[in-house]
């Protein structure tokens, strides 16, 4: 793995933010609100980013305590987010949020909307093509635009429109589709090859 690359950086950036979809979670964030359950955004924003900053660290550790290696991960991975692609181009609720919910900055703002199981599982897919520190760029970058669409969440609500969250979160859910095509045929390869040499 290399250093810092923009492509990677640019490429790790959107691939976090489809699968993070702050703006897709607009109208639950405004239907929190409308209940009387006030959402903090710095809390939000820095919880959510220890959380997936932490599990980018232990994550890796505890693939290797299983004996798992990167690029299995990242084909289940690719799973994980060709179901999340699903739910957004196809309007259905696969990953069913059951936990209870007490306060809204945390469930479900920062688990599961933020920093759930798909964003966990996102980054440590991403390993197994991108560098770490871009990794960790895209991250806090996404977390600055998190913070910033929490902050504006009303306006950003009235400039975009119903119709105009939905369009991004259909593309998305297509870009989506997509990453986890390429993320699974990157990977089976190698899987593939180790079989090989294993027999």
């Amino acid at each position: 793995m290399g250093g810092f690359d923009l492509q990677e950086l640019i490429s790790a950036f959107i691939v976090l933010f489809a699968v993070i979809d702050i703006i897709g979670s607009i109208p639950i964030i405004l239907d929190l609100k409308q209940k009387g359950r006030s959402v903090n955004a710095v809390k939000a924003t820095l919880i959510a980013a220890a959380l997936l900053i932490g599990f980018f660290y232990a994550g890796d550790m505890m693939l290797k305590l299983f004996q798992v290696d990167i690029a299995s991960f990242a084909v289940a991975g690719a799973f994980v987010i060709f179901l999340l692609s699903l739910e957004m181009i196809l309007d259905i609720e696969i990953f069913k949020n059951t936990g209870p919910i007490k306060e809204a900055t945390l469930v479900p703002l920062v688990f599961p909307l933020l920093a759930g199981a798909g964003a966990f599982t996102t980054l440590l897919s991403l390993r197994a093509e991108y560098a770490p520190v871009n990794i960790l760029l895209a991250l806090i970058l996404n977390m600055v635009w998190v913070f910033i669409v929490l902050k504006m969440t009303d306006r950003i609500e009235h400039l975009l429109g119903k119709g105009g969250i939905y369009v991004i979160r259909k593309f998305f859910g297509i870009i989506l589709l997509a990453i986890s095509a390429r993320l699974f045929t990157a990977n089976i390869t190698s899987l593939i090859e180790q079989f090989r040499q294993i027999n």
